[in-house]
């Protein structure tokens, strides 16, 4: 993947990033997993708000970001703390397609996988090579922190794919990345072109740390471990920051072009053409992209099977309601759980507890998200119905400056479509 002829067409410098080491991929999950839990805690506990965590993080990354491509040559703090601010704003660009545009997950992961190729495609014809030990001039590295932004958009959507719209929960999505990753790198040991094992290692630690994060920082009765964001958020900037600091003083991660330490993780080791790599990357992906299209289509059809045959019907829920089986969403099913939730945060904003409220209506998130799968599979277009209601209910809450009356208004609303 790297022809001979390709050679820098600007000043050399330093490479800019560091040698891919067992160091690199543990820093790596800890700032997806922080790129996950410090969103929702920006969002939703201090009560940015999804813009408002946006834009914040948007300017963070800007000025890191230029600091990072200013500088000479690798340094660990500046380019992890780049990394950190990317998996956060690369979760948001992908929460807020999701949230305030409603674009489904599927499009947005089929979007921004075009987008990685399309930018892979740019790089390796300007370039000539995707290979990380080549990041010596201004255009490479622009190209290189294009691709890492495409990575961590595209791994939020394919994890909240498997997560939410395939209701495979946290530890199972997980387990399937791990299994994909573990293949990969068995792959890379028999011979697979290492920059393409490093760059699909790379998209799928996205969705795994931030599994990892949800499974700690969710309530225990929705599936999580009930840590919540703040000491999850904490205890991961603690390690990455204590990690950091050995690589400073260490600096076992820094490329040297003599460099003749073992070659110990996928992208570590120099570009070898002789792998056939454009061939391997066709196969591969191809490979990759029929086993994903068949274990969703399947996990799909369970979907729909499972609800059919769970579907609540006047004959099948005896003593409910007229109004609940005959409702315009009754075809969801039982939703007393999400009605509760929302009864709960009404009932605390009524009594002037709008932090209780803020704070109630995340469970609200969690639950209807945990539950889109088997949802969307009853009925796609009443789950969309209520689906924008519940996000109706999440932005007023949340707002910077929250308006009872909109709130009430809302929270109503909504009550009247859970039915």
């Amino acid at each position: 993947m790297s022809p001979q002829h390709a050679a820098p067409t600007s000043r050399t410098l330093l490479n800019k990033v560091p040698e891919v080491t067992l160091w690199f991929w543990l820093i790596k999950v800890l700032c997806t997993t922080v790129g996950e839990t410090a969103a929702d805690f920006l969002n939703a506990d201090l009560g940015f708000g999804l813009t408002g965590t946006s834009i914040l993080t948007g300017l963070l990354l800007a000025i890191v970001l230029a600091l990072q491509i200013r500088s000479a040559g690798y340094v660990p703090g500046l380019y992890w703390a780049t990394v950190t601010l990317v998996s956060v704003f690369g979760t948001l660009v992908t929460d807020n397609l999701t949230d305030n545009l409603g674009v489904p997950l599927q499009l947005s992961s089929v979007v921004f996988g075009i987008a990685l190729a399309v930018v892979f495609l740019a790089w390796y014809r300007s370039e000539g090579t995707l290979s990380i030990h080549s990041i010596v001039t201004r255009r490479r590295e622009t190209f290189y922190w294009l691709a890492i932004f495409v990575t961590f958009a595209l791994g939020t959507a394919t994890g909240d794919l498997m997560g939410q719209a395939l209701s495979l929960g946290y530890v199972v999505s997980a387990l399937v990345v791990i299994a994909v990753v573990a293949v990969i790198a068995l792959g890379w040991r028999l011979g697979l072109h290492p920059v393409l094992s490093f760059w699909i290692i790379y998209v799928l630690t996205r969705p795994l740390g931030a599994s990892l994060g949800d499974l700690l920082a969710q309530p225990v009765d929705q599936g999580g471990l009930g840590i919540g964001t703040t000491v999850t958020s904490i205890v991961f900037l603690v390690a990455i920051l204590g990690a950091v600091v050995y690589l400073q003083l260490s600096r076992v991660d820094v490329i040297d072009d003599d460099d003749d330490r073992p070659v110990t993780s996928p992208g570590a080791g120099r570009d070898d053409s002789s792998r056939h790599g454009l061939v391997q990357t066709a196969a591969v992906v191809g490979v990759l992209l029929v086993l994903g299209g068949v274990g969703y289509a399947a996990r799909v059809n369970a979907l729909a099977q499972d609800s059919g045959a769970t579907a609540p019907t006047a004959a099948t829920a005896p003593g409910a309601p007229a109004a609940v089986v005959a409702g315009p969403n009754a075809t969801l099913g039982d939703l007393s759980s999400f009605r509760t939730i929302t009864q709960d945060t009404l009932g605390l904003l009524e009594r002037g507890d709008q932090a209780g409220a803020t704070s109630r209506v995340d469970d609200l998130e969690t639950a209807w998200d945990q539950a889109q799968g088997r949802l969307q599979a009853r009925d796609s277009a009443a789950w969309t119905r209520v689906d924008g209601k519940v996000d109706t209910v999440l932005k007023t809450l949340r707002a910077s400056s929250p308006d009872p009356a909109a709130e009430t208004a809302a929270l109503n609303d909504l009550l009247a479509s859970l039915r």
